[in-house]
């Protein structure tokens, strides 16, 4: 390179870095200071976007989009103990944190700080930190918190939140109302850190036509993938997800595609990955419902556990908030604020056999599909009482199974306790479910 005259030398450089399968970058519309793209170029390191954590000779391309499951960012789900849940025991490989506010990480905020925090055993093979911002310095500022202090091997900016107190601060989805000035944002924070930066995605605010835009304005802006969640912020989560225009997203950008939205089961990922050629996909929903996903995907078959694997799942999970958290009186109050939370995506699980559920069109995804009590294949009379209960929608079910499972010795003592109060007090919880009041805590079930 150093033979090359000055005048080539960006050039050869982008070539060199597509014949080693990097994430290319195309000269902005706004050129960047001499001194940054000078330094920037001439450090390979840098250029290259090699990964914090090992990987030698491995780009950040050949890391995390070979095909792989994705754990998303989700908001109160990405706790580390979930995170290690998936990664530990089913095998998830990149791991997203949930999204922190990078304004108040920056500042030190205790909360923000554990959102992108890794741990033992919680990150997969890669781990990302995802923040919220709009403004460079910041993004800067939060980002190398992440990766310096707290081991990201990659971060994320998050531009697809639809939720209101993320839109009104002028983040997530907010963020795609004004394509040139996100890039500048991107641009901005990936020229300064040292670590790749991708960029989650809905296909727009309303309408999906500034999507294959925005795509391309994020790679010129020096993105390392882009994730799309195939919606836009208006359509949330009713619609199915769109893998046409995904697809369109795929064969114009050369960094790496990853497909988002709709994935409740291994295939579901497989049929969305093929039909749209995207690099990798990300799984949010299906994971919260079933952490084994993972699992099945790598193994290409589905898992279908005894009631009795179920619960040893949940008290594995158990086990690792009580190391995260403390067996502590606190330890027990955070302990109180997720489990029960979490009990509201694991009692959708069913057993979902490809043979019987699959081929279904893509705009007619499980996911937003009523499945019943029972599935086809099942009688609901002979379901297990146990099955029962951990199907039940009841949010004082699901107190009563997380005190249970909190003070439960052993999977088979939680076995025998979750039968007695089955027996004490199913019928009425079901019963208050069908009169539709689910209990307490209105709020467990979100997205």
């Amino acid at each position: 390179v150093g033979a090359i005259a000055p005048a080539t030398t960006r050039v050869a450089l982008r070539a060199l870095k597509r014949r080693r399968c990097l994430a290319p970058r195309r000269a902005s519309t706004r050129a960047r200071g001499d001194a940054v793209s000078d330094a920037r170029e001439g450090d390979d390191d840098s250029d290259a976007r090699r990964l914090r954590n090992g990987g030698g000779d491995e780009t950040f391309r050949e890391r995390v989009a070979r095909g792989q499951l994705w754990l998303a960012p989700l908001t109160k789900g990405g706790n580390a103990p979930f995170r290690r849940l998936c990664a530990s025991e089913f095998g998830a490989e990149v791991v997203v944190s949930e999204m922190a506010f990078a304004r108040f990480l920056a500042k030190g905020a205790r909360v923000e700080r554990a959102r992108v925090r890794r741990h033992e055993g919680d990150a997969g093979d890669c781990f990302g930190a995802q923040i919220a911002t709009n403004a460079i310095e910041e993004g800067v500022n939060a980002a190398l918190i992440a990766s310096g202090e707290f081991g990201a091997d990659f971060v994320d900016l998050n531009c697809g939140c639809p939720i209101h107190e993320t839109w009104k601060r002028g983040l997530g989805a907010a963020l795609l109302k004004k394509p040139a000035k996100l890039e500048r944002l991107v641009e901005g924070i990936a020229s300064r850190i040292d670590v790749p930066l991708t960029v989650k995605i809905r296909l727009g605010i309303d309408s999906s036509s500034q999507a294959r835009r925005i795509a391309e304005g994020l790679e010129n802006a020096g993105a390392s993938a882009v994730v799309v969640h195939g919606r836009t912020k208006e359509q949330r989560y009713t619609k199915a997800a769109d893998y046409d225009v995904i697809r369109d997203i795929v064969r114009e950008r050369n960094i790496p595609i990853i497909g988002n939205g709709d994935v409740l089961t291994w295939y579901d990922a497989r049929d969305r990955m093929e039909h749209s050629g995207v690099a990798a996909m990300m799984v949010g929903r299906g994971a919260l419902i079933k952490p084994w996903i993972f699992k099945e995907y790598r193994e290409r078959k589905c898992w279908n556990p005894t009631v009795e694997q179920r619960v040893g799942v949940y008290y594995t999970l158990r086990n690792y908030m009580r190391e995260g958290f403390g067996d502590d009186e606190l330890g027990k109050r955070r302990f109180d604020e997720f489990f029960p939370w979490h009990l509201g995506f694991f009692c959708r699980y069913r057993p979902l056999p490809e043979d019987v559920f699959g081929g279904r069109p893509l705009d007619d995804p499980l996911l937003q599909s009523r499945l019943g009590f029972a599935v086809d294949g099942e009688v609901e009379d002979d379901l297990p009482i146990i099955e029962r209960l951990l199907r039940c929608e009841s949010e004082d079910a699901h107190l009563a199974i997380s005190e249970v499972l909190w003070s439960a010795d052993s999977v088979g003592d939680a076995m025998d306790k979750l039968e007695t109060i089955a027996k004490a007090s199913l019928e009425g919880w079901r019963a208050q479910v069908a009169a539709g009041d689910r209990g307490a805590h209105t709020d467990t079930i979100r997205g």
